[in-house]
C-alpha cells in the first residue's frame, strides 16, 4: 500500500488553471495498479479539455460485481492535487515521496491519494479472499475535484452513471479518529478582486494611483463587512460560521521602487445555507463600487466558482446508517454526523438528489507543506471500505 501511494504521489496531477498538465499521466499509472487489484471490469469516461496534453481529463470507474447489481456502493476518489511550493517543504520535495515508520509524505498523500489506495486495496482484499460483495462495489477515480469538478464528477453525473438509491461514500474529509461523518456542506464562492490604478516610479507617487494600497483597503473592508453581515452560526458544522478568506495574491511589480498599477487578490468564501450567494455578491459589488468612486481606481469582481449548497442534512440516509454500522463493527467507533466548509464531490451528488456521506480518517493536513498520510489510516480505511461492501 505504501509503495502504491508513493508511485501515485510521484506523478503530479495539477489542474491547468494552476499551470499543470492535468491528470492523464497519473491515470496511466493508476491503470497499472488497478490491473492487479481484482476488479470485474474497468471503464473510462474522459472529459475533453484542450488545455491539457492529450486533450482530455481522465475519469476511471472500476467495478467489483456483487450479488446484486443495484443499489451500488460507490467510493468516489479524485486524482488531482493542488500545486505546491517546494521552498516551503522541509521533509521532502512535494512530488518526491518518502515514507517513515508511520507516514507517507508528499503532495496529494492525504488529499486524495490515501483514499485512492485504500479503495484499491479493499477490493484487492475481497478478491484475494474470494468474497463477493453484497452489492456491486464501484470505485470512481475522477479528475478536476480541486477546481470545481466540471471535468470530473459533474461529467459522470451528467452521463447518468448514478441512481438515486446508490450508496455513495466520498473519502475526502473526516477526522483524526475516523468517527466523523459529513452529511452537509456550506455554499462555495471563489472570486477575483482586480484593482487597477496607474503605475509610476515610487519616488513620484503623486503622479500615479497605487493599486496595491487600494486593493488592500478593499480586501480588508470586504473581510470585515462580510464577516459582520453574515454572522449567523450553526453548530452542526465543524466551523460554525460562514468564512470569507482572502487567499491567493498575484504578483504585481518586479521592483521595490515601482508603484503598482494593478493588484489582484482572490477570496475563498464558505457560506452557511441560510444565506444566498447572490446576496453576498451584491454586498461585494456595493462595497467595491463605493471604493472605486472614492479612490478613482477601477475595481472589478470576477466569480471564479459558485456552488450553492443543497438545503438538506441527510443524517439518517441509508449510506450514513451503513457507514455507522461498518465503523462500529470494524473499529468499535460510535460515529457522529455534521457539516463542513464544503468543496467535495458529495455536494454534486446531493444537488442531484443522491445522498452522499463524506468520511475518512485523516489529520487534515491537505494543501499544507509536508502533507502526509498515516499508514495506519490507509489500512484501517481499507478495512471499512471492504466491510461496507459485505454489509
Amino acid at each position: 500500500m505504501v509503495e502504491a501511494l508513493k508511485q501515485l504521489i510521484s506523478v503530479p496531477a495539477v489542474a491547468p488553471e494552476n499551470g499543470g498538465e492535468g491528470e492523464l499521466a497519473k491515470a496511466e499509472k493508476l491503470i497499472q495498479l488497478i490491473a492487479s487489484a481484482g476488479f470485474s471490469r474497468v471503464e473510462r469516461y474522459d472529459a475533453m479539455d484542450q488545455r491539457v496534453p492529450g486533450g482530455k481529463r481522465p475519469n476511471i470507474v472500476a467495478y467489483l460485481e456483487g450479488e446484486v447489481e443495484t443499489p451500488r456502493l460507490w467510493v468516489v476518489t479524485h486524482l488531482d492535487v493542488v500545486p505546491a511550493d517546494a521552498s516551503t517543504w522541509k521533509v521532502t520535495e512535494p512530488f518526491m515521496p518518502i515514507s517513515t515508520r508511520d507516514r507517507v509524505y508528499g503532495r496529494g498523500s492525504e488529499d486524495n491519494g490515501q483514499a485512492v489506495v485504500a479503495a484499491l486495496y479493499a477490493v484487492k482484499a475481497l478478491a484475494h479472499l474470494g468474497r463477493k460483495p453484497k452489492r456491486t462495489f464501484a470505485v470512481a477515480f475522477v479528475s478536476d475535484e480541486e477546481q470545481g469538478s466540471t471535468y470530473g464528477i459533474q461529467h459522470l453525473i451528467k452521463l447518468g452513471l448514478f441512481n438515486a438509491s446508490d450508496l455513495v461514500v466520498v473519502p475526502d474529509g473526516g477526522s483524526g479518529d475516523g468517527a466523523f461523518i459529513e452529511v452537509a456542506e456550506k455554499s462555495l464562492l471563489w472570486f477575483k478582486l482586480q484593482t487597477t490604478g496607474r503605475q509610476v516610479h515610487a519616488s513620484l507617487p503623486n503622479r500615479g494611483l497605487n493599486a496595491h494600497r487600494v486593493g488592500m483597503q478593499v480586501a480588508l473592508a470586504l473581510d470585515q463587512k462580510l464577516h459582520e453581515k453574515y454572522s449567523l452560526k450553526d453548530s452542526f458544522y465543524t466551523v460554525p460560521e460562514s468564512t470569507f478568506e482572502p487567499t491567493k495574491k498575484e504578483r504585481n511589480v518586479d521592483a521595490v521602487n515601482i508603484v503598482p498599477g494593478e493588484d489582484i487578490v482572490y477570496f475563498d468564501c464558505r457560506i452557511l445555507p441560510d444565506y444566498e450567494i447572490d446576496d453576498v455578491l451584491a454586498t461585494v459589488a456595493e462595497l467595491t463600487e463605493n471604493y472605486a468612486k472614492k479612490t478613482g481606481a477601477t475595481v472589478k469582481v470576477e466569480v471564479i466558482q459558485k456552488q450553492a449548497a443543497p438545503p438538506m442534512k441527510n443524517t439518517d440516509a441509508p449510506v450514513v446508517t451503513l457507514l455507522k454500522q461498518a465503523l462500529k463493527e470494524a473499529r468499535g467507533l460510535n460515529a457522529t454526523v455534521g457539516g463542513i466548509g464544503g468543496g467535495t464531490c458529495a455536494a454534486f451528488f446531493r444537488k442531484a438528489g443522491i445522498p452522499a456521506a463524506v468520511w475518512s480518517t485523516i489529520d487534515e493536513v491537505a494543501h499544507q507543506p509536508d502533507e502526509y498520510a498515516k499508514i495506519e489510516n490507509l489500512v484501517e480505511d481499507a478495512k471499512v471500505f471492504a466491510l461496507l461492501a459485505l454489509l
